[in-house]
């Protein structure tokens, strides 16, 4: 029975390991991929694409997975090390996601075209704004003495739950902004249900990865 559970428990560890360096793969690849789409700087536009993309795409992603046992490119290193870079990463892409919102907002005022008109555009916003929330959150984790109200591990919890949930918003932002007209008239065919998996593919993983490292940890505790 122990020998059974070891045997399952590497292939977990393995199964997760490579599900980890697909998303890795697949976020650079569909980041990359995007940038050459949008040419980022030929148009004022270009760069919201390019600069979403670079946010919740890349970013974000590297951001949850660096915390991952199984998955993390600094598995080598520290926790400590690998909780800044995650601090890192996720103000770069709150930075990005700031840009690549204030600049589709500019645009459509100088093109005099409506705000958030779409379900792609009012997700976005959302996604963005609480992607910030979840950012300032975030600081309690690293200085607890700022808020006693819960503890530590609770509120580990709540930040790893509410930042899966603004994870798979930005994919689900990603997916509806692939649905757009600029976006369908410049990615066609097999291509374009191959770009539309990408966001799937990364939002399968960290929800699997985050839930086995936070949420289901946790519930066992319990």
């Amino acid at each position: 029975m122990t020998h059974s559970s070891d045997t399952d428990s590497r292939l977990h560890r393995t199964l997760r390991f490579l599900s980890g360096a697909a998303a890795h793969l697949t976020a650079f690849i569909f980041t990359i991929y995007i940038s050459c789409v949008s040419q980022p700087g030929t148009t004022l536009f270009s760069w919201h694409p390019f600069l979403m993309s670079l946010a919740f795409s890349f970013f974000m992603t590297e951001a949850v997975l660096v915390l991952s046992p199984d998955s993390s490119l600094l598995r080598s290193f520290s926790r400590t090390v690998r909780v800044w870079a995650h601090w890192v990463l996720q103000v770069l892409a709150a930075v990005c996601a700031i840009l690549g919102l204030t600049i589709i907002y500019y645009n459509k005022v100088l093109h005099e075209r409506p705000h958030f008109s779409t379900w792609h555009g009012l997700l976005g916003a959302l996604t963005v704004t609480w992607a910030l929330i979840q950012n300032a959150g975030g600081v309690t984790l690293l200085y607890p003495k700022l808020t006693q109200r819960w503890t530590l591990s609770t509120r580990k919890l709540y930040h790893a739950t509410s930042g899966l949930l603004g994870y798979l918003l930005g994919c689900a932002s990603l997916s509806l902004g692939m649905c757009s007209l600029w976006f369908s008239a410049n990615v066609t065919g097999s291509v374009w249900y191959l770009c539309a998996l990408c966001p799937l593919l990364t939002g399968l993983v960290v929800m699997n990865q985050v839930s086995n490292a936070y949420l289901y940890r946790k519930r066992s505790q319990s």
